[in-house]
């Protein structure tokens, strides 16, 4: 019996599969939430939750043709993650200097108990990656991403303290700004990851 067949026979594979369907469902709900929210607010940080989440999708639909597949599949899969997260980062730093430049309003209450919703089940998706005993490096990625999405949940909720205390959009931008950051961030930790995983 070859490798790849003893890898399609592996229970583990089943319940990997299994994990990563529960999240990107978790991660769709996120991503309606915040853009249709983030839309009507105009909330920059909102907007680059949304597109983060879409991102986190995109990963988890590679992390899901991933498993069972060879140890170079599974790099493959990070690596495509890891460009696919700096490729948000560089959208939503497009979307905040075109709010910068034309101003927008943001509702502050708002922003906060989407943030809220989220990091709820930010936390419900790491514990459900963490279960994997034995996770490759396409759910380390998987991984990363969520704890990125925490931080950036904790940055909207004092982001939309600051707009409503200040009467001002800077706090949302500024918040847009700090998603830049660390999706891109993620993203050059990932592509690193899958490169000493290779070299192994």
């Amino acid at each position: 019996m070859g490798e790849n067949e003893e890898q399609k026979l592996d229970p583990s594979n089943k319940k990997e599969r299994r994990t990563l369907i529960q999240v990107l469902l978790i991660n769709f709900s996120q991503v309606a939430l915040a853009g249709i929210v983030g839309f009507i607010i105009s909330s920059s940080g909102l907007l680059g939750t949304a597109l983060d989440s879409a991102g986190d999708m995109a990963v988890y639909l590679v992390s899901l043709y991933a498993v069972g597949k060879s140890v170079r599949a599974k790099v493959g899969a990070a690596t495509f993650s890891g460009i696919f997260l700096i490729g948000v980062g560089i959208l939503l730093l497009i979307d905040v200097i075109q709010k910068f430049t034309e101003g927008s309003e943001p509702v502050g209450w708002a922003m906060i108990i989407v943030a809220i919703i989220n990091t709820a089940s930010n936390y419900w998706v790491v514990r459900l990656l963490k279960r994997e005993k034995q996770a490759g490096v396409h759910i380390k990625a998987s991984i990363i991403f969520t704890d990125n999405d925490m931080w950036i949940n904790l940055g909207i909720i004092v982001s939309g303290l600051g707009v409503m205390i200040f009467k001002s959009s800077i706090p949302d931008l500024m918040a847009g700004v700090i998603v830049v950051g660390i999706s891109i961030w993620g993203g050059i930790h990932i592509l690193k990851d899958a490169r000493k995983e290779i070299s192994k």
